[in-house]
Protein backbone atom coordinates (compact mmCIF):
# COMPACT_ATOMS: atom_id res chain seq x y z
CA UNK A 1 0.00 0.00 0.00
CA UNK A 2 2.62 2.35 0.79
CA UNK A 3 4.73 1.89 -2.00
CA UNK A 4 1.43 2.13 -4.08
CA UNK A 5 1.41 6.15 -2.27
CA UNK A 6 4.68 6.81 -3.55
CA UNK A 7 3.93 5.40 -7.28
CA UNK A 8 1.03 7.80 -7.10
CA UNK A 9 2.90 10.72 -6.17
CA UNK A 10 5.56 10.02 -8.40
CA UNK A 11 2.90 10.47 -11.39
CA UNK A 12 1.15 14.04 -9.18
CA UNK A 13 4.50 15.42 -9.85
CA UNK A 14 4.26 15.48 -13.75
CA UNK A 15 0.39 16.19 -13.67
CA UNK A 16 0.61 19.24 -11.33
CA UNK A 17 3.96 20.65 -13.84
CA UNK A 18 1.51 20.25 -16.72
CA UNK A 19 -1.25 22.07 -15.06
CA UNK A 20 1.27 25.02 -14.35
CA UNK A 21 1.84 24.97 -18.28
CA UNK A 22 -1.41 25.19 -18.97
CA UNK A 23 -2.19 28.29 -16.68
CA UNK A 24 1.21 29.63 -18.01
CA UNK A 25 1.18 28.95 -21.95
CA UNK A 26 -2.63 27.95 -22.86
CA UNK A 27 -1.63 28.56 -26.15
CA UNK A 28 1.18 25.87 -26.05
CA UNK A 29 -1.33 23.13 -24.37
CA UNK A 30 -0.86 20.41 -27.00
CA UNK A 31 2.87 20.74 -26.83
CA UNK A 32 2.63 20.16 -23.07
CA UNK A 33 -0.13 17.46 -22.99
CA UNK A 34 2.71 15.86 -25.37
CA UNK A 35 5.63 16.40 -22.78
CA UNK A 36 3.58 15.69 -19.82
CA UNK A 37 2.48 11.85 -21.75
CA UNK A 38 5.71 10.98 -22.66
CA UNK A 39 6.96 12.01 -18.81
CA UNK A 40 4.15 9.82 -17.49
CA UNK A 41 4.62 6.82 -20.01
CA UNK A 42 8.38 6.69 -19.02
CA UNK A 43 7.50 6.90 -15.39
CA UNK A 44 4.78 3.93 -15.78
CA UNK A 45 7.44 2.02 -17.83
CA UNK A 46 10.22 2.22 -14.53
CA UNK A 47 7.50 1.64 -12.76
CA UNK A 48 6.73 -1.45 -13.98
CA UNK A 49 9.78 -2.84 -14.64
CA UNK A 50 10.57 -2.02 -10.72
CA UNK A 51 8.03 -4.14 -10.20
CA UNK A 52 9.23 -7.02 -12.60
CA UNK A 53 12.35 -6.91 -10.86
CA UNK A 54 10.82 -7.51 -7.85
CA UNK A 55 9.23 -10.56 -8.42
CA UNK A 56 11.77 -12.25 -10.16
CA UNK A 57 15.00 -11.65 -8.60
CA UNK A 58 17.82 -11.71 -10.72
CA UNK A 59 19.39 -15.50 -10.80
CA UNK A 60 22.01 -16.60 -13.04
CA UNK A 61 20.22 -18.85 -15.65
CA UNK A 62 20.99 -22.45 -16.23
CA UNK A 63 22.29 -21.71 -19.65
CA UNK A 64 24.97 -18.62 -18.31
CA UNK A 65 25.89 -22.07 -15.86
CA UNK A 66 26.58 -24.45 -18.27
CA UNK A 67 28.66 -22.22 -20.44
CA UNK A 68 30.57 -21.88 -17.11
CA UNK A 69 33.76 -24.23 -16.82
CA UNK A 70 34.45 -25.24 -13.04
CA UNK A 71 37.93 -23.86 -12.24
CA UNK A 72 40.14 -26.57 -12.72
CA UNK A 73 43.91 -25.94 -11.92
CA UNK A 74 45.43 -26.56 -15.24
CA UNK A 75 48.00 -29.82 -15.37
CA UNK A 76 51.37 -29.29 -16.64
CA UNK A 77 52.27 -31.45 -19.76
CA UNK A 78 54.39 -34.55 -19.12
CA UNK A 79 57.07 -33.06 -21.83
CA UNK A 80 57.29 -30.36 -19.97
CA UNK A 81 57.88 -32.11 -16.37
CA UNK A 82 60.28 -34.19 -18.35
CA UNK A 83 62.36 -31.54 -20.17
CA UNK A 84 62.60 -30.13 -16.11
CA UNK A 85 64.13 -33.23 -15.10
CA UNK A 86 66.25 -33.65 -17.43
CA UNK A 87 68.00 -29.90 -17.68
CA UNK A 88 68.09 -30.43 -13.58
CA UNK A 89 69.94 -33.67 -13.74
CA UNK A 90 72.07 -32.03 -17.03
CA UNK A 91 73.20 -29.10 -14.43
CA UNK A 92 74.77 -31.64 -12.10
CA UNK A 93 76.38 -34.16 -13.97
CA UNK A 94 77.85 -35.16 -17.63
CA UNK A 95 76.79 -37.96 -17.99
CA UNK A 96 73.00 -36.02 -18.04
CA UNK A 97 74.00 -33.48 -20.36
CA UNK A 98 75.02 -36.03 -23.12
CA UNK A 99 72.47 -38.70 -22.86
CA UNK A 100 69.39 -36.73 -21.47
CA UNK A 101 70.09 -33.36 -22.22
CA UNK A 102 71.89 -33.49 -25.55
CA UNK A 103 69.25 -35.11 -27.60
CA UNK A 104 66.45 -33.25 -26.51
CA UNK A 105 68.60 -30.28 -27.76
CA UNK A 106 69.68 -31.56 -30.84
CA UNK A 107 66.01 -32.23 -31.97
CA UNK A 108 64.99 -28.80 -31.37
CA UNK A 109 67.76 -27.49 -32.89
CA UNK A 110 67.81 -29.64 -35.93
CA UNK A 111 63.85 -29.04 -36.43
CA UNK A 112 64.54 -25.37 -36.50
CA UNK A 113 67.49 -25.40 -38.86
CA UNK A 114 65.22 -27.24 -41.12
CA UNK A 115 62.19 -25.71 -40.64
CA UNK A 116 63.15 -22.18 -40.69
CA UNK A 117 66.41 -22.50 -42.82
CA UNK A 118 66.52 -25.13 -44.77
CA UNK A 119 69.67 -26.55 -43.03
CA UNK A 120 70.18 -30.22 -42.57
CA UNK A 121 72.00 -30.88 -38.83
CA UNK A 122 73.86 -33.77 -40.10
CA UNK A 123 74.32 -33.63 -43.48
CA UNK A 124 75.76 -29.77 -43.86
CA UNK A 125 77.76 -29.24 -40.60
CA UNK A 126 79.41 -26.26 -41.48
CA UNK A 127 75.70 -24.03 -42.39
CA UNK A 128 74.37 -25.50 -39.16
CA UNK A 129 77.21 -24.50 -36.99
CA UNK A 130 77.42 -20.74 -38.21
CA UNK A 131 73.39 -21.04 -37.63
CA UNK A 132 73.38 -21.75 -34.02
CA UNK A 133 76.61 -20.65 -32.98
CA UNK A 134 79.34 -22.33 -30.65
CA UNK A 135 77.25 -22.73 -27.15
CA UNK A 136 74.59 -24.89 -28.99
CA UNK A 137 77.49 -26.42 -31.93
CA UNK A 138 79.17 -27.73 -28.57
CA UNK A 139 76.44 -29.46 -27.50
CA UNK A 140 74.68 -30.85 -30.27
CA UNK A 141 77.89 -31.57 -32.71
CA UNK A 142 77.39 -35.07 -34.39
CA UNK A 143 80.65 -35.73 -33.61
CA UNK A 144 80.49 -34.52 -29.83
CA UNK A 145 82.74 -37.41 -27.58
CA UNK A 146 81.02 -39.17 -24.84
CA UNK A 147 82.28 -37.61 -21.26
CA UNK A 148 85.30 -38.67 -19.95
CA UNK A 149 84.00 -38.69 -16.18
CA UNK A 150 80.54 -39.17 -15.84
CA UNK A 151 80.09 -37.90 -13.07
CA UNK A 152 81.65 -34.57 -13.73
CA UNK A 153 80.07 -31.08 -13.71
CA UNK A 154 77.10 -30.70 -15.28
CA UNK A 155 75.83 -27.89 -17.28
CA UNK A 156 76.02 -24.22 -15.49
CA UNK A 157 72.93 -22.44 -15.56
CA UNK A 158 74.26 -19.03 -17.61
CA UNK A 159 75.52 -21.66 -20.49
CA UNK A 160 72.02 -22.75 -21.01
CA UNK A 161 70.51 -19.90 -20.65
CA UNK A 162 72.82 -19.00 -24.10
CA UNK A 163 71.90 -22.09 -25.49
CA UNK A 164 68.33 -21.36 -25.65
CA UNK A 165 68.69 -17.64 -26.76
CA UNK A 166 70.59 -18.98 -29.50
CA UNK A 167 68.02 -21.18 -30.41
CA UNK A 168 65.31 -18.83 -29.98
CA UNK A 169 67.04 -16.63 -32.32
CA UNK A 170 67.34 -20.15 -35.48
Amino acid sequence: MRRAWHVGQLFLLPSLALLVALLVAPQRATLAIHVWLLVELGLAFLAFMRLVQGLYPRTSSPFDGSLRRAQVPAERPGSLNRLEREVSMAGSAAFDVHYRLRPVIADLASELLSSRRGIDLAHDPERAHAALGDDVWELVRPDRPQPAERHGSGIDEARLGRIVTALESV
